[in-house]
């Protein structure tokens, strides 16, 4: 039996799970998650003890594999409608910004046209913040930072790599778009050959 799979997730005050037709949904302060059940599991609510247990009912290696994950699908789930979920992106670079109109993320990140990016439904976004940026070999260089935030952990982080990956962060200057707090390889640049 995996380790992971049979413990129980325990359920706060505040948090009510219940399981459906083949789902199993968390509602909490925060918002409600809905995630499917794989065949050969089952969540059993446990009112009691206020946990909620997963269980296998086929020995398969598929439904092995798949125990632990779901009881740690389940613990985020509610991590997520209690506490909520946080992923900071930096834009960083001189002439680079971001800024929010409407429900659609604008970033200027050295394109001819401006990225106008519709923000997901169930994320919000913290207006940009803007300052400084210290990279080793350039200085500081100027940074917006965006704070993605959100119940489900999967979509937050998803958005987060989606606007990443518009530009990475190149390793010579540093520029481009990267995760708070993300340490970028830097690159020498090309060396001159000594004169004689």
């Amino acid at each position: 039996m995996s380790r992971i799979g049979r413990q129980p997730v325990p359920v706060p005050a505040g948090v009510k799970a219940t399981v459906g037709d083949g789902t199993v949904q968390i509602a909490g302060p925060l918002g409600q998650i809905e995630q499917t059940i794989a065949p050969g599991l089952r969540v059993v609510v446990d009112d009691a003890k206020k946990a909620v247990r997963v269980e296998r009912t086929a020995d398969d290696r598929q439904t092995k594999a798949l125990h632990g994950l779901l009881r740690n699908l389940i613990a985020n789930m509610i991590a997520g409608v209690t506490k909520g979920y946080v992923r900071g992106i930096q834009v960083v670079g001189v002439g680079y910004a971001a800024k929010l109109e409407g429900n659609d993320l604008v970033l200027q990140v050295g394109y001819h046209n401006d990225l106008r990016i519709p923000v997901p439904k169930g994320l919000k976004l913290d207006p940009p913040e803007s300052g400084n940026l210290f990279v080793a070999g350039v200085g500081s260089v100027p940074c917006a930072t965006v704070r993605i935030r959100g119940v489900d952990k999967q979509k937050v982080n998803e958005f987060a790599s989606e606007l990443r990956r518009l530009k990475p962060a190149e390793p010579y200057r540093g520029k481009g778009i990267r995760y708070e707090g993300e340490e970028i390889r830097r690159k020498a640049g090309k060396a001159f050959a000594a004169q004689e």
